[in-house]
């Protein structure tokens, strides 16, 4: 196949190609749980970077306690993560957020249908029912855009430290403990606003072959047995 004029540009209103969806609960002012969807998150080591609009309810509630929960929910809490889209934690919304049909809901857990799960080391609930939960907290922000004058403000990274995951025990890898089996753990993805699922392993990685202990690094602390 000839590939020498096969691309087009294009300029995309957005850059979604495809990353792992998190329910992020954080805590209310009022001591009541917040619970947001996002997927503009990645993790290096046992950090954690979360792209979210500086506006939002999560945004204030983790600046003002800097402690969170990250939710990875499966392909199959697809329905409980859409019954959360167009919500929002702040009463007093945005006019964006009103444009685009976004309405006040205080009991995120409600509408999602999903259940409030006690966590160890920080105040927000983790959720029952997602396979992974990575409680955290908040190291710095890091500005995104600063150098752009009509978006400067509008959206921050934070950066976390993972203090404590939980999974359930049928993604747990059956041999060897403290790692997840990556055929048994489907992660939601979303891709240009749509989500899905992942499908088969596409091969085996030489990557593989290299002991994913080797990458643990100093931060980590193990779970008190």
């Amino acid at each position: 196949m000839e590939y020498e004029n096969s691309h087009t540009p294009i300029a995309p209103s957005i850059l979604y190609w495809g990353t792992p969806v998190v329910l992020l609960s954080t805590e209310n002012p009022d001591g009541t749980a917040n619970l947001a969807p996002m997927s503009s998150a990645f993790w290096l080591g046992w950090r954690g970077m979360l792209g979210l609009g500086a506006g939002s309810q999560t945004a204030r509630n983790l600046r003002r306690t800097g402690e969170c929960v990250l939710n990875l929910p499966s392909d199959e809490q697809a329905d409980a993560v859409d019954r959360l889209a167009l919500t929002t934690g702040n009463a007093c919304m945005s006019a964006g957020k009103s444009a685009r049909g976004y309405r006040y809901q205080p009991d995120k857990f409600g509408v999602a249908q999903l259940t409030p799960a006690p966590s160890d080391t920080v105040a927000p609930p983790r959720i029952a029912e997602c396979p992974v939960a990575m409680e955290a907290t908040l190291a710095t922000t890091h500005p995104i855009a600063d150098d752009n004058e009509q978006e400067r403000g509008a959206i921050v990274a934070f950066e976390v430290v993972v203090r404590r995951v939980w999974v359930h025990d049928e993604i747990r890898d059956t041999e060897r403990a403290d790692h997840v089996d990556p055929d048994a753990w489907r992660p939601l993805i979303m891709s240009f606003q749509q989500l899905y699922r992942l499908g088969p392993r596409a091969r085996s990685s030489r990557l593989a072959t290299i002991p994913e202990q080797s990458y643990r690094d100093s931060e980590y602390v193990p779970v008190a047995t």
